[in-house]
């Protein structure tokens, strides 16, 4: 086989003499050569080889002339770029030429042929035929290239992509940890901050009064210190752990939890907060009912609610937990006899968008309890809603499951 350089010439011609001549013309140029004696005898070689850069092809041949022969070669697609110069002896007329470029000559030369006109153009196609290869091989060069390019392309695309969801990701796992600092935060805001300022309350009216106090006021205080102490050690070691498992993502835990008691245990540690206010706090849950519920989510919810209704309702006021089953849930109602909100600010009280809450009695709080209650609430499965009129009291609405097997692992 040839390479892609050589110049592979056919030669067609029914006298050999004629052919012998053709090739001492044009040896020593680098060419390759093979020759037909007739048309048949061409078409039969171009079926065998089709990578020809030029075709000499004698115009008059009996059984099958030139003409004929270049109509049936260029049937074939892949042939029909070869070009093919005519090579007369007579038909040089100009109706003979016409009709050879309509069966697809590209030139003509006439018998007896000049040495040096053949060669002049057998080498302009030679030459042609280098180019077009070259170029050939310039256009494999290049799709090789783009193909690549291509290839790298994607794999860059695929790698972008990649690396985006894993930003995507970190970014959402950082969203999770700033959610679950805040609401870490906000915990121990409301549930160590009632039971430190009862903490500091008792301990300072003992130390101002305690000339005055009998033993007796004494052992009281002394004892209100003491299990309120406990009670924030307590808390503490429960937040820290309730922090942990926000962490590890196993927050929620809910369990069977008798409501009444759970509710006692709550307001427990709000009672000197009241006290200052001489507010005082009902706890009207009726014993038959059990929850389902996180405990700490539980007592946050309405440590939270009684710590916002101490703060607007005036002196001597009261306020009522209370409890009732709704098929598979429990209504839980926090009311006061506070100074109630407006319409307005019931509509933006649990708005996270909101920065702060007003009261009627123009005390501000930082909203960010009462999101906190919605989204333990939310997490229960729950709902949560307000009822208020201005000057007459406030009653916060929430729902929890009820426990209704006495096996309850699970929420209902």
């Amino acid at each position: 086989m040839a390479d892609d350089t050589t110049i592979k010439i056919l030669l067609v011609d029914d006298r050999p003499d004629n052919l012998m001549s053709m090739e001492i013309v044009l040896e020593n140029q680098g060419y390759k050569f093979y020759k037909a004696t007739s048309g048949k005898d061409a078409l039969k070689i171009l079926l065998k080889e089709e990578d020809f850069s030029l075709i000499l092809l004698d115009v008059r041949m009996p059984i099958m002339d030139g003409y004929e022969t270049a109509e049936l070669i260029y049937s074939r697609e892949k042939l029909r770029l070869v070009p093919i110069i005519f090579i007369t002896g007579q038909d040089y007329e100009e109706t003979a030429m016409f009709k050879g470029y309509q069966a697809g000559a590209v030139d003509y030369i006439r018998k007896p042929f000049n040495p040096q006109i053949l060669r002049s153009k057998v080498a302009v196609f030679a030459e042609l035929h280098r180019k077009n290869q070259l170029l050939s091989k310039q256009e494999e060069k290049l799709r090789v290239i783009n193909e690549d390019l291509m290839r790298l392309n994607a794999e860059l695309e695929n790698r972008v992509k990649e690396r985006t969801s894993q930003l995507e990701t970190l970014n959402s796992e950082l969203k999770d940890l700033n959610l679950s600092k805040d609401k870490f935060l906000s915990v121990i805001s409301h549930d160590l901050r009632n039971p430190a300022t009862a903490l500091i309350a008792t301990s300072e009216k003992l130390n101002r009064d305690i000339e005055k106090l009998s033993k007796n006021d004494i052992k009281n205080l002394s004892s209100i210190i003491h299990r309120t102490a406990h009670k924030i050690v307590q808390q503490l070691n429960e937040l820290v752990d309730w922090a942990k498992k926000q962490r590890d993502k196993t927050s929620f835990t809910p369990q069977r939890i008798h409501l009444l008691e759970g509710m006692n245990d709550s307001l427990e540690l709000l009672k000197a907060n009241a006290a200052q206010k001489e507010i005082s706090l009902f706890n009207e849950v009726p014993e038959e009912i059990y929850v389902n519920a996180d405990s700490l989510m539980l007592r946050s919810i309405v440590q939270n609610l009684v710590t916002n209704a101490i703060k607007y309702t005036p002196q001597h006021g009261s306020i009522t937990i209370s409890a009732a089953r709704q098929d598979k849930m429990v209504e839980i109602c926090v009311a006061d006899t506070g100074v109630g909100m407006s319409v307005d600010t019931m509509g933006k009280v649990f708005d996270e968008v909101s920065s702060s809450v007003k009261g009627t009695n123009n005390e501000h709080g930082t909203g960010l309890g009462l999101i906190l209650v919605k989204d333990f609430v939310t997490q229960h499965g729950g709902t949560i809603g307000v009822e208020s009129s201005e000057g007459t009291g406030t009653c916060f609405k929430f729902t929890i499951p009820a426990a209704i097997y006495e096996d309850a692992s699970s929420l209902i």
